[in-house]
């Protein structure tokens, strides 16, 4: 779960469930040879990549108060969710087409579930 929500401006951006929002990174607009590629030939691409922003709180699941028994027991139901593997500051690879394009305050994101993300690369930190 993310330490805390991600504010923009005087707007709190919560996400649900498994979703990961992105910062995407801008994809290469020159190929190897020097051509500069159009933004329609660049979006195309099936993968894409970008800086993880915020997660939600990970795939509900039922609490086991739910399936208690004894029915003369105080039903205190918790949240209890299966934890996020994404993390803010990670660099995602995931696939484009179950991603939602969103603007916020003119600013670019990209909301993933987690189950199309294919990879996660972490910044490890130095001893």
């Amino acid at each position: 779960m993310s330490e805390q929500p991600l504010r923009l401006g005087n707007r709190e951006i919560v996400l649900v469930g498994d979703r990961v929002l992105v910062r995407p990174e801008r994809p290469e607009e020159r190929t190897q040879s020097g051509l500069y590629l159009p933004q329609t030939a660049v979006g195309r691409h099936p993968v894409q990549s970008g800086r993880v922003v915020a997660t939600g709180p990970g795939i509900p699941i039922p609490s086991p108060e739910a399936f208690d028994d004894e029915p003369w027991k105080e039903n205190v139901r918790r949240e209890h969710y299966i934890p996020m593997q994404a993390q803010v500051g990670d660099l995602a690879l995931f696939l484009r087409e179950p991603a939602v394009d969103i603007r916020i305050d003119g600013k670019e994101f990209i909301v993933v579930p987690q189950s199309a993300i294919l990879v996660l690369i972490r910044d490890l930190p130095e001893l």
